[in-house]
């Protein structure tokens, strides 16, 4: 629960970003380019905060580091309602990026640790809601909000859910595998060498970028740019760009619960190349689409695959990576998915001004099929593993 809820933190910020971009850029006279850039650094502080908070983590212990995270996180999340300009709005998100980092790496080794063998893919599914349901929250309530608050009002909410989830995690107690095994070793800094300690290690660990850069690039490529898309071409209201959004988040509901099963009856590595196959297939079809009625059901479908396969990355880090490197290895590597995927908007961006929106949504198409032969030749079935 701790976890899920740090997760739906941040969840929460991120698409209120998304929805505010119209409307800082209209007061700081930001460009489209450095709009964009506001997302793509809050992830490139994501990244820098994983592998910092993700081996303090190991080191330390996770409730400890966790706190930390939240404290970051929710303290420059607030200063950004103050910013002044491009500069430091920039700063600002980049800092509370760091925060944001170190969040899903821990919440995942948590949930992980705490749970059977048996269960630990829907385990792993239940944290990755978190991040939806904020999503939804955030796609439910900036319409009714963003005109009465603004968007350094919004900023100012965004830190309310950093603190349910700081009092939540004071209640946590850190796992027994953890200090168990930090009793047997001792605190040790050799996080990072884990992860590449052997040749077949070091092919888990590249597999793993892959699979989460696919992931993340997709994910913000289509989520960041969608709103704004469906406004300006399609003749959206706010409103109506919201009941997209919350259609779509609805999807990858779904899809997340739905992998959770799936990995922990038939096994992680089916599961992945199933959902990446329908990610394939849905986004060429979503592409061809222009009716907006059509486009608000596909979106959920296309939801469902897109964005389903973030169940199963904690479960099968954990099991990859012993405990004095899990933290560490969930951190790192969805991170450095994340410095990919925060180029996502950039580049979606671009391919539209270029061609158009529907270009550029099938290009994305083809990220799915080098994730699905980086599922099949570099990473191999965990299922059941126990944990060391």
């Amino acid at each position: 629960m701790g976890s899920a809820v740090g997760y739906a933190m941040d969840g929460f910020d991120l698409l209120i970003l998304g929805f505010m971009l119209a409307a800082i850029s209209s007061e700081l006279a930001l460009s489209q380019s450095q709009a964009g850039s506001l997302v793509t650094w809050t992830l490139l502080g994501a990244v820098a905060g994983g592998i910092i908070f993700g081996a303090l983590s190991d080191y330390y212990g996770r409730i400890r580091v966790l706190t930390w995270t939240i404290v970051l996180f929710a303290v420059f999340t607030g200063l950004c309602a103050f910013a002044q300009g491009y500069w430091d709005l920039l700063i600002y998100r980049t800092i509370a990026g760091l925060g944001l980092g170190g969040e899903f790496g821990i919440g995942m080794a948590l949930a992980a640790e705490a749970w059977p063998a048996k269960m630990r893919g829907r385990a792993s599914s239940y944290v990755a809601l978190g991040w939806q349901v904020g999503v939804l929250l955030a796609a439910l309530l900036t319409p009714l909000l963003l005109p009465l608050i603004g968007w350094r009002g919004m900023f100012l909410v965004g830190v309310i859910p950093a603190f349910v989830a700081w009092y939540i995690r004071n209640k946590l107690h850190e796992p027994e595998l953890f200090v168990r095994k930090a009793m047997e070793k001792g605190k040790r800094w050799e996080s990072f060498r884990l992860l590449v300690k052997d040749r077949a290690t070091t092919k888990i660990s590249i597999g793993i970028v892959i699979l989460t850069s696919v992931q993340n690039f997709g994910y913000y490529g289509i989520m960041i740019w969608m709103p704004s898309y469906l406004s300006q071409q399609l003749g959206f209201s706010l409103t109506k760009s919201s009941m997209w959004t919350v259609v779509t988040i609805l999807g990858m509901m779904a899809g997340i619960w739905v992998f959770g099963q799936l990995a922990d009856r038939i096994g992680r590595k089916p599961s992945f190349l199933i959902f990446q196959a329908g990610a394939v297939i849905m986004v060429l079809v979503y592409s061809r689409l222009t009716d907006p009625i059509t486009m608000l059901w596909a979106g959920a479908v296309m939801g469902v695959f897109v964005n389903g396969m973030l169940g199963g990355y904690g479960a099968l880090t954990s099991e990859a990576y012993p405990t004095e490197a899990r933290a560490t290895a969930q951190n790192v590597l969805f991170n450095l998915g994340r410095a990919v995927g925060g180029l996502g908007p950039l580049v979606v961006g671009a391919l539209a001004m270029a061609y158009s929106f529907h270009t550029a949504i099938a290009l994305l198409a083809a990220i799915y099929v080098i994730d699905m032969l980086a599922t099949i030749f570099l990473i191999p079935e965990l299922k059941g593993t126990e944990l060391t």
